[in-house]
C-alpha cells in the first residue's frame, strides 16, 4: 500500500511512468476506490437533501466503475497499446481525491454569493485537473498519437454533457458537481459557464464524433498493414 500511495502521489502530479502504470495492482484499486468512497462521502456530509447512497460514498463508487466502462468502450476501437477495464478503473479512481474541494463548506464562512463563485471554480479546477490526467493517462500508458487523445478524451465528456442537455438534466447535475445546493438568483453566473460549455460542448460532439470514427479507421489500417 506504501508503494501505492507514492504512485498516487506521483500520478496526481503528472509525473507517473510507462513502467509505474503497469504496476497498478490490487493495492491501487483499493486505495482508488478507498479516497473515491471518502471523497464521496466529504461532498454531501453537510447536505441535509442527500439520499443515504450520497451521504455513505455508494453513488460515487458506482460513478467510477460506469465512467471507467464508458472510457474502455470508447479507447478499445483506438488501438492502444494496451488497455483493461481494471486498469482504467484503477486509474480513474485514483483521480478522484481533487474532488475533496467539494467537501469544503464555503457557504458557511461567505455570502451564497461569493459561495456559488467559489464552489463553480472548485468544479472548473477539478473538471480542469481530471481532463489533464486523461490526457496523460491516454499518452503515456495508452501510446495513442496526440490527435487520438484529444478526439478519445473530449468525446465522451462532450457526449455526456450532451446527453444531459437533451434530457434536460444539465442543470440538476450542474448543481450536484458544483455543490450549489441552496436555491436564489445568485447562481444566474454560474448558469452563464453552464451555458456556455453545454453550447460548445454540444456543437463538438459532432465533429468529434466524425473523428473519432476517422482515427479508428486510419489507426486499425495502419496495424493491418504492419502485420
Amino acid at each position: 500500500m506504501k508503494q501505492a500511495i507514492k504512485d498516487l502521489l506521483r500520478l496526481l502530479s503528472f509525473r507517473l511512468g510507462r513502467d509505474d502504470f503497469d504496476r497498478f495492482g490490487r493495492s491501487h484499486l483499493i486505495l482508488g476506490l478507498l479516497c473515491t468512497w471518502v471523497v464521496g462521502m466529504g461532498r454531501w456530509w453537510d447536505d441535509s437533501g442527500a439520499n443515504v447512497l450520497q451521504h455513505i460514498g455508494l453513488g460515487s463508487l458506482m460513478y467510477v466503475f460506469v465512467l471507467a466502462l464508458v472510457l474502455c468502450l470508447v479507447i478499445a476501437p483506438l488501438n492502444p497499446r494496451e488497455l483493461s477495464y481494471r486498469h482504467v478503473l484503477t486509474f480513474v479512481a485514483l483521480t478522484s481525491p481533487p474532488a475533496i474541494l467539494y467537501a469544503i463548506p464555503v457557504e458557511k464562512f461567505t455570502s451564497l454569493s461569493v459561495a456559488r463563485e467559489i464552489n463553480v471554480w472548485f468544479l472548473a479546477a477539478v473538471a480542469s485537473w481530471r481532463v489533464a490526467l486523461l490526457f496523460f493517462y491516454l499518452k503515456r500508458y495508452a501510446g495513442l498519437p496526440i490527435f487520438a487523445i484529444i478526439v478519445a478524451g473530449l468525446l465522451p465528456l462532450s457526449g455526456i454533457v450532451t446527453t444531459l442537455t437533451v434530457l434536460n438534466l444539465e442543470r440538476a447535475v450542474f448543481d450536484i458537481m458544483g455543490g450549489l445546493r441552496e436555491t436564489g438568483t445568485a447562481n444566474d453566473s454560474a448558469y452563464a459557464v453552464l451555458a456556455t460549455l453545454t453550447f460548445f460542448s454540444a456543437l463538438l460532439f459532432v465533429p468529434l464524433l466524425i473523428a473519432y470514427v476517422i482515427v479508428i479507421v486510419v489507426r486499425s489500417k495502419r496495424f493491418m498493414d504492419e502485420d
